[in-house]
């Protein structure tokens, strides 16, 4: 019996697995038809382009995941360029539990409500995506989800309360969607979260509910940026497991709840940016907290003595509070502090002397307080310090000299104190020092023969700096900004500073210096401001000035200059000159005869003007006198008859000219396209040469004010020709009229009225108080360094990231929201203005073309553009479409990143060809950053992100550049509040830029990039 019942265990076993064989296969085969279908749907995106008809399984493939069985469990479609909808059958794969298709271009008006039908789905994750609409109200028939990720989508209305009987979620991220209303407090519900994020919703306003302090087991809370307005809820110590809160940037107020730091297990603080007043709370249990930033509130009081407790306190962040009194000593002690920012403060007394000596220091930030005493003896001898920010205090005592061994630090500022003594010798070699600020301090000793090659801005006015500027002066050559005024420097101006072919400013003002003025100083291309006041230097004003074309602020005054002024030196565009108290003779440049100049030449008694205007002699003014009273006589007899005969002819040309305006004004014919606040005459009594801000190709431009209440200006452009209009002019300011008075965009500059005449047109626009973005790459001038950061007249990073984001989302409006498609042709920096806050508007749209069905190009049957912006195929086609406006805002984006001309890449090549080369031969991208804006660190993977994606729109294949929508999502995934990772550069909570799109393209587009080449 027995080998028969073996032999019939066989032939089932057999049987069971042939059976078992089949419905595998069919299930196999089954699962890999739906995926293939999805990958249809969704139009073949070239990076599914893997996913083919095959024998062997679906489960290789890289983006699926697979049960035991073979069955699909997971699908992970992350950043797969995928576009429409979510379909139905996503759902016949019957054991899907995971489905993710974040960062995506995926686009809906709802929710997609199919899902439903996956009744094991357990983690979903739509987030970076384009879904829209209201989140529906049965989104709770989700019963399985433990991850739900909605964010950075266009979700608006209002959260539903539904989303509170999700009970077994562990995570809800909601972050980055414009809902409106409040949020629900039914999300207290959710007795298993563990992770929520509700951080910059644009559309609420609303406060923190109660009913979240029922959320035991949450872990991560983020609600950053969303207008919270009242408190912090009292009871927010009920949040037992609690370890990174971020409440920042919102309008919270009050006080500190005096719980907050009670559960034990607290690591991250942000409540940044609010308006909570009072004490910091003096109870703290929370040991475990490594990074607390309570800065730009309204708090008051003093630290409390429990932050010595904190041990594993890495980052305390309190500045630009109220917080007074002595700064704990044991804050000094901590064993893991690494940045300590708290400036901006009443903090008085000294300084503990154990900073520095017991920890991994990198960031010191004291600046803008009452201390007195020194600076800690031991702050580098780690070696790892970064920063050191102490300006505007009363510290004294020498600079320590363990700072001369900190090859790491970047800034040292410390002006506006009362230290004393030599510079360690250390400090002005340190490997990495960009910013040496040592102003208003009684610091004494010589100028070094050696600075760091990466020092750009060196400030030692008003100290006791003596003996002559060394003509080792030739090796430092990255200096932009170089200011030693009021000291005691002596000798000549040597000829070895005039190699510094990068500075900006130069102040050498309030020393002893005498001789010449050195001749040769045309390599000065980049100076702006050059201050040599109060010195003994003599000679002549040097003739290379004349040639100094960013020169805008020169003052000389004081000296013992003689001879002429150089007669060109009226052709440089100087707002601000000062030759006073010299020994000067002849006459000066007409360009100077203006009030501006009143006060620009006294005390050089030799001097004369043309006008009598300026508090100087005129020239030749003196009379001659006649020999003879015959000749008085005859003068006196021709004279007077000439003179009456003159006035009657005056008469008659003021009655001529009288009616000739009165047919010129009625031939002016004005065209609205706004309600107007002024008359036709108001524009053209303006138009005086006082009034040009600026030519171009078609004309000059007016600044023209408006004679009404509130003094308002407007920009003309005018387009004239002493005969009939050229054919070409003509064309353009049709075309120009043609866009802007038929589109409306907050990023494209709004066409008031036209005003036109047989001879001229005028075209009125709004005047937008900061010129075009050129003007300020191309202008190196003052700046001011607070607290690390250089503004003023420097265009800092986030102010270049939000120019660009503007401008890309007036372009995006032109090419994918208007019917038909515009595309501008002539896009450059200087068609970019900007209002008095920065927004960008686009303007210029004399060489636009409107596409004349949409997906058509368009021909032209001439080249037309600036240099450096024209797209390749630009020169070789009859056909235009978006792709050559996404070339030349890619060259727009690597001016703003790397301060570099369009047209300035290298000896032979465009900015946009130099670039590409740089990145092909595998040079670091943050060597080719703009050097007065890439030494903030927090900005500097958004300036690489914006590098790349520059490179990505200027391919040399129009194919291969993005859309302008696509462009625009990038730059707003990069303009995203970045979180405590704007404080402290060494850890980012924010998962917005951390996993932005922003950031892939930093990390992933290598091999697209490559490809292109």
């Amino acid at each position: 019996m027995k080998p028969k019942i073996c032999i019939q265990l066989s032939f089932y076993t057999s049987l069971f697995l042939l059976l078992f064989s089949h419905a595998a296969s069919q299930l196999n085969d089954h699962e890999q038809a739906i995926l293939l279908n999805l990958k249809q749907h969704w139009k073949n995106p070239q990076p599914l382009n893997h996913w083919t008809p095959s024998n062997t399984s679906h489960c290789s493939w890289p983006e699926i995941t697979c049960s035991t069985g073979g069955s699909v469990t997971e699908l992970y479609l992350i950043n797969k360029d995928i576009s429409g909808t979510v379909p139905p059958f996503i759902c016949d794969l019957n054991n899907l539990i995971a489905l993710d298709l974040s960062y995506n271009y995926m686009t809906s008006n709802e929710f997609p409500r199919a899902l439903y039908s996956c009744s094991n789905l357990q983690y979903l994750n739509l987030s970076q995506n384009y879904f829209a609409g209201t989140l529906p109200d049965d989104i709770h028939r989700m019963a399985q989800l433990r991850e739900l990720n909605l964010g950075a989508n266009s979700f608006s209305g209002n959260i539903p309360a539904s989303i509170g009987q999700l009970t077994e979620l562990r995570i809800l991220q909601l972050f980055a969607c414009p809902f409106n209303g409040s949020f629900p407090p039914e999300i207290g519900n959710l007795s298993n979260l563990e992770r929520l994020e509700l951080a910059y919703i644009s559309g609420i306003t609303t406060t923190l509910p109660l009913e979240f302090t029922k959320l035991k087991k949450l872990k991560y809370l983020w609600v950053a940026g969303s207008n919270l307005v009242v408190e912090i809820p009292d009871k927010i110590e009920e949040m037992a497991a609690l370890e990174h809160l971020d409440l920042s940037r919102n309008n919270l107020s009050g006080n500190i709840p005096s719980g907050l730091f009670m559960p034990k297990n607290l690591s991250i603080v942000y409540l940044y940016k609010n308006k909570l007043g009072g004490e910091i709370p003096w109870a703290i249990e929370a040991l475990n907290i490594a990074v607390l930033d309570l800065s730009e509130n309204n708090l008051t009081g003093s630290i409390p003595d429990d932050f010595g407790r904190l041990t594993k306190l890495s980052g305390l962040a309190l500045f630009c509070n109220q917080l007074s009194g002595k700064i704990p000593d044991s804050i000094g002690r901590l064993p893991g502090l690494i940045n300590l920012k708290l400036f901006s403060n009443n903090f008085s007394g000294t300084l503990s002397p154990d900073f520095g000596r017991y920890s991994m220091l990198e960031e010191f930030q004291v600046a803008s307080n009452k201390l007195t005493g020194q600076l800690p003896e031991y702050l580098g001898d780690n070696r790892r310090l970064t920063g050191v920010v102490a300006f505007d205090n009363n510290l004294s005592g020498e600079l320590p000299k363990s700072l001369g061994s900190c090859n790491n630090l970047k800034i040292l500022n410390v002006k506006n104190n009362r230290f004393s003594g030599s510079v360690p010798s250390g400090v002005w070699t340190l490997l990495n020092l960009s910013n040496l600020l040592l102003s208003n301090n009684s610091f004494t000793g010589e100028l070094p023969e050696r600075l760091s090659l990466n020092l750009s801005r060196l400030e030692m006015s008003c100290n006791m700096f003596s003996g002559k500027i060394p003509a080792g002066v030739s090796s430092w050559k990255n200096l932009v900004h170089l200011d030693v005024g009021n000291n005691l420097l002596n000798g000549t101006i040597p000829l070895e500073l005039t190699a510094l072919s990068h500075l900006s400013t130069l102040l050498l003002d309030q020393n002893r210096f005498s001789g010449s003025l050195p001749s040769n100083i045309i390599s000065w291309k980049s100076l702006n401001m050059l201050n040599l006041s109060r010195n003994a230097i003599s000679g002549q004003i040097p003739e290379g000035f004349c040639y100094l074309p960013r020169l805008t602020d020169l003052d000389l005054s004081e000296n013992q200059l003689f001879g002429e002024i150089p007669p060109k030196l009226g052709l440089l565009k100087l707002s601000s000159l000062n030759l006073s108290s010299n020994l000067l003779t002849g006459r000066i440049p007409s360009e100077f005869e203006n009030g501006a100049y009143a006060s620009s030449f006294l005390n050089n008694p030799r001097l004369c003007a043309n006008k009598p205007s300026l508090n100087i002699a005129e020239c030749n003014s003196k009379t001659q006198n006649s020999s003879k009273t015959s000749s008085k006589l005859l003068a006196w007899i021709i004279g007077v008859p000439a003179a009456f005969l003159g006035l009657l002819a005056s008469f008659h040309v003021i009655r001529i000219y009288r009616k000739r305006k009165q047919v010129s004004d009625l031939a002016w014919k004005l065209t609205s396209f706004q309600r107007l606040n002024f008359t036709k005459f108001d524009i053209l009594s303006g138009l005086t040469e006082n009034n040009v801000i600026g030519c171009g190709g078609s004309g000059k431009v007016y600044c023209v004010s408006i004679n009404n209440p509130s003094r308002d200006c407007v920009a003309v452009k005018r387009i004239w020709s002493n005969k009939k209009l050229e054919h070409k002019l003509e064309k353009e300011f049709l075309a120009e009229v043609k866009i802007l008075s038929s589109i409306r965009h907050s990023n494209i500059v709004k066409l008031l009225c036209c005003i036109s005449s047989d001879n001229s047109k005028l075209l009125v626009y709004e005047y937008l108080e900061n010129r075009s973005l050129d003007l300020w790459l191309n202008r190196k001038s003052r700046a001011t360094t607070v607290s690390g950061s250089v503004h003023n007249d420097v265009l800092d990073w986030p102010k270049r990231l939000k120019i660009a984001v503007g401008a890309a989302q007036g372009l995006s409006y032109m090419h994918h929201d208007c019917s038909p498609p515009i595309v501008h042709r002539d896009l450059k920096s200087s068609n970019i203005l900007l209002d008095s806050e920065f927004n960008a508007k686009i303007a210029d749209f004399g060489l636009a073309k409107i596409l004349m069905k949409e997906g058509e190009s368009a021909t032209m049957s001439d080249v037309v553009g600036s240099y450096g912006y024209i797209a390749p195929e630009y020169a070789h086609t009859i056909r235009v479409n978006e792709k050559i406006d996404v070339y030349s805002f890619g060259v727009i984006l690597l001016e703003l990143t790397t301060g570099r001309k369009a047209s300035e890449g290298d000896e032979h090549t465009s900015l946009a060809e130099w670039a590409w080369r740089h990145f092909q031969e595998g040079n670091s991208i943050v060597d080719a950053l703009d050097e007065e804006v890439k030494e903030n660190t927090q900005h500097k993977n958004e300036m690489c992100c914006v590098f790349k994606l520059g490179i990505i729109c200027t391919g040399t294949l129009p194919s291969t550049r993005p859309s302008m929508k696509e462009v625009l999502k990038i730059l707003l995934r990069c303009n995203q509040p970045s979180g405590y990772g704007e404080k402290y550069s060494d850890y980012n909570a924010s998962p917005l830029l951390k996993n932005s799109m922003c950031e892939r393209v930093l990390e992933n587009n290598d091999a697209t990039l490559a490809s292109m080449v």
